[in-house]
C-alpha cells in the first residue's frame, strides 16, 4: 500500500461468504475484474480468507474479501468456519453466493440478520442452474459467463449506502480560522520518515474544516506556545505525551488526544469512558488484554507491550496478568478479563471496533482505549474530555 492509499479502516469491507463450491473465488474474480482469487472445481480450494484493497466502481475504495466454504467438514474445516465467522465482525456488506438455499444458507443469513449487516444473495451459475430472484436483496449471476454482474455491483452500492454516513475526528467542532497545536513525540517506536495514521486523518480533517494545524514535539511545546499570537482553540497530542502535556498547556487551553478522538471516531467512546473506571478497582490476579488492531515490529518502548503495563503497575500497585493481542487476534469470548484497553483502531473499520467493544460489553466486561486509560492514570481524562461536555456525567 502506497502513502496515498485509503487505509483498510476506512474502506467498506464486502465479504463474499457460502458454501464449498458455490463459486464465491469465481464470483469475486468477475467483479473485481481481476484473478484475484485461485478457482478450482476441487473442494475447498480457498483455505484462509482472501483480502483485496481496490477501488470499485460505483463505491471507491472497498476491500473484498473471500471466505472459505462455511460448509467445510474436513480435518481443518472448524479453522476455516472459525475464520469466516471472524470476518463478519468486520463485513460492511455481505454476498451469499449459493444456488440455492439449504441449511448452510439459512445458518448464514441467520448470522447477517444476528449481526445487522446488509445481505444480498446471488444465484451464481444460472447459466447452467437459473434460478429466479423473488426478493429485491435477490439476483441471479454467473460469473462464468459474466450475466448481471454490473447489476450485483449496483446491488452492493444501494446495500452500502446506510454503510457509509459521514463521520469526522474533529472537524465538526471546528470554525473556520480556528488554530490547533497538535503534539506529536518522535521517538524509537514512531515510523521512519512519516506520521502515524490518526495523526495524518486528524491532520486532513482539520484542514477540510478550514482550520489551522502547527505540528510540534512534546519538548518543544511550551516554546512553540509562546510563539503563537493567541492561545491555540486547542491542544491535541498523542496519549503517550499525556503527563508532560497537560503540566505545558494552561487549564483555558482545551487538550484532548488523538486516540480520544479515534475513539469517537470509531463510535465507542462512550463506552471507553465508562470502562476507563474498572483501572481503579483492578486487583492482584486480575487478566487486562492489551489489544492493537494491526501488526507491527514491537521496539524496546513499545506503548502496548512497555509502557502500559508499566503504568498499570504503578496506577494500581497490583500484579495484574496482562495479555498481549494483535491484528486479528481478538478473542471470541473475552469474559475471563476484568479490562480490555483498545489502541485507537485505525487499521479497522467501525464495524470491527463496535464488534470488539460489544463482545466485551455482552460478558460485562469493561472496554476502554489507550488514549482515556493514559489519560485517567494521569489524572486529567476529565480534562481531556473538556471539548465534549455530554461526557461529563461519565467521569
Amino acid at each position: 500500500m502506497s502513502l496515498n492509499d485509503t487505509p483498510s479502516g476506512e474502506r467498506l469491507h464486502i465479504g463474499f461468504f457460502g458454501a464449498c463450491n458455490a463459486g464465491k473465488s469465481s464470483l469475486v474474480n468477475a467483479v473485481t475484474g481481476q484473478d484475484l482469487a485461485v478457482v478450482s472445481d476441487v473442494t475447498g480450494t480457498t483455505t484462509d480468507p482472501v483480502y483485496k484493497a481496490m477501488e470499485l466502481l460505483p463505491l471507491g475504495p472497498v476491500e473484498i474479501i473471500d471466505t472459505p466454504g462455511f460448509d467445510d467438514v474436513s480435518a481443518l474445516g472448524e479453522l476455516r468456519v472459525k475464520k469466516t465467522r471472524q470476518i463478519l465482525a468486520k463485513t460492511d456488506v455481505a454476498v451469499l453466493v449459493c444456488s440455492g438455499i439449504s441449511a448452510c444458507e439459512r445458518e448464514l443469513i441467520g448470522l447477517f440478520k444476528e449481526r445487522g449487516i446488509p445481505y444480498i444473495i446471488a444465484y451464481n451459475k444460472s447459466d447452467i442452474t437459473p434460478v429466479e430472484a423473488k426478493a429485491d436483496n435477490e439476483i441471479s449471476v454467473s460469473a462464468a459467463k459474466k450475466i448481471n454482474i454490473n447489476e450485483l455491483k449496483e446491488m452492493i452500492a444501494a446495500a452500502a449506502g446506510s454503510e457509509t454516513g459521514e463521520r469526522r475526528i474533529i472537524g465538526d467542532i471546528l470554525d473556520e480560522g480556528d488554530l490547533l497545536v497538535l503534539v506529536t513525540p518522535i521517538d524509537a517506536a514512531a515510523p521512519k520518515g512519516r506520521m502515524i495514521l490518526p495523526q495524518v486523518q486528524t491532520l486532513r480533517d482539520i484542514l477540510d474544516a478550514g482550520a489551522t494545524a502547527v505540528f510540534t514535539k512534546e519538548f518543544q511545546l511550551e516554546e512553540t506556545l509562546k510563539k503563537l499570537a493567541v492561545p491555540p482553540k486547542m491542544v491535541i497530542t498523542d496519549s503517550q505525551a499525556f503527563g508532560m502535556v497537560s503540566k505545558i498547556v494552561p487549564e483555558s487551553v482545551p487538550l484532548t488526544s488523538f486516540s480520544i478522538l479515534m475513539a469517537r471516531y470509531k463510535g465507542f467512546l462512550d463506552a471507553a469512558v465508562q470502562g476507563a473506571a474498572a483501572l481503579k478497582s483492578l486487583k492482584n490476579g486480575d487478566k487486562v488484554l492489551i489489544s492493537e488492531g494491526c501488526t507491527h515490529h514491537r521496539q524496546c518502548g513499545d506503548i502496548g507491550s512497555v509502557k502500559l503495563p508499566a503504568m498499570l503497575k504503578k496506577f494500581t500497585g497490583a500484579e495484574l496478568d496482562i495479555e498481549l493481542s494483535s491484528g486479528r487476534d481478538f478473542p471470541e469470548n473475552p469474559e475471563k478479563f476484568s479490562l480490555i484497553i483498545h489502541c485507537g483502531g485505525c487499521m479497522l473499520n467501525e464495524r470491527e471496533m463496535i464488534y470488539r467493544k460489544n463482545s466485551a460489553a455482552a460478558q460485562n466486561v469493561p472496554f476502554t482505549n489507550y488514549g482515556i486509560a493514559l489519560a485517567m492514570m494521569n489524572g486529567i481524562l476529565k480534562r481531556s474530555l473538556g471539548i465534549f461536555p455530554q461526557l461529563a456525567d461519565l467521569v
